[in-house]
């Protein structure tokens, strides 16, 4: 695959993952939450698993490091990532949660150092990881003097943490700690380098990750119920079919093709789409707070990758 390609691969990602958002803002409107990423997750499994096998290309894993990489993908890119996605999304926007998402690339840094290089943060680094952690306050401003009901769906047990830090406070909160699982897991992916394929991997991921959501739901005591509704229903084939089949096979060839680093850069550019498709579809708009908070994210990885882009940007006038 060349350059041109995957530029084409990181083109569908940002697209697949940011009108994801918004699809996921319509599905929560009667889907709960778990439940609902559990139904993205059997869409998305069942698609790419018989693709694969009609085209003779579905791997079955052979080797221990094929099911640890299966595994850590399945609980960490899949489960916890979209437990905290979706029910962050309950509290807040996804513009404002796409923004959040976006400091993903500044922590797979900092779990970069200590998982694979081993050596910490230097200094410089260690400053840009603390802008990146301003960004995501500014976004969140807690405001302990929101007297709003909390969503509907929402986990009573969160009731405390909604008062103190209003929606988009809570909201931001949650999406931080999927930015945080996904984080870590395409940094032990990495230091996993698993010989199966990407996309196989992708397919079994998203199967072993359906079924632990399934399990939550359950857990939760979620009602288990089926989408309703022709939007509900569009929202759950666009986030099974285009954001979990495509987009994650997308996100995995390029991390198994260019590494953690550069295929989280897609980070950056699914706030934009996600802006463009809330404004569109939903009538949604960025406050200046969460444009300020994602100033601070992009330098924070300018920081933290001062060198890379300095040589793109040599080879660019090159």
């Amino acid at each position: 695959m060349s350059r041109y390609q995957d530029a084409g691969l990181f083109a569908v990602l940002a697209v697949a993952w940011g009108a994801g958002f918004s699809a996921i803002e319509v599905g929560l409107e009667t889907i709960p939450p778990i439940l609902f990423a559990g139904f993205r997750f059997d869409v998305g499994a069942v698609v790419t698993i018989v693709a694969l096998g009609a085209l003779g290309r579905l791997d079955r894993p052979t080797t221990r490091a094929d099911a640890q990489a299966i595994l850590v993908a399945a609980a960490l890119l899949v489960f916890a990532n979209v437990f905290f996605l979706f029910f962050g999304q309950l509290y807040t926007s996804g513009s404002i949660a796409s923004v959040v998402y976006s400091l993903n690339p500044v922590l797979t840094v900092g779990f970069a150092a200590l998982l694979l290089s081993g050596g910490g943060l230097a200094p410089r680094d260690a400053v840009g990881v603390a802008l990146g952690l301003i960004g995501v306050v500014l976004i969140a401003r807690p405001s302990p003097t929101v007297v709003a009901e909390p969503p509907a769906g929402a986990p009573r047990s969160l009731d405390g943490a909604f008062a103190l830090l209003g929606p988009d406070g809570l909201g931001a909160a949650l999406v931080f700690c999927a930015v945080i699982a996904v984080a870590a897991g395409s940094v032990l992916l990495r230091r996993i380098d698993a010989p199966m394929a990407s996309l196989p991997t992708t397919g079994w991921a998203m199967a072993v990750g359906a079924v632990m959501l399934h399990a939550a739901s359950l857990a939760l005591g979620e009602p288990v119920t089926l989408p309703s509704g022709t939007w509900t229903w569009v929202a759950v084939g666009y986030v099974g079919v285009v954001a979990s089949s495509i987009g994650y096979g997308a996100y995995f060839t390029l991390m198994r093709r260019r590494g953690p680093f550069t295929a989280n850069l897609v980070s950056y550019a699914v706030p934009v789409v996600a802006s463009i498709t809330g404004w569109a579809l939903l009538d949604e708009r960025l406050p200046p707070l969460a444009v300020a908070g994602f100033v601070c994210i992009l330098a924070g990885f300018l920081v933290l990758n001062r060198t890379v882009v300095a040589e793109e940007l040599r080879a660019l006038r090159a």
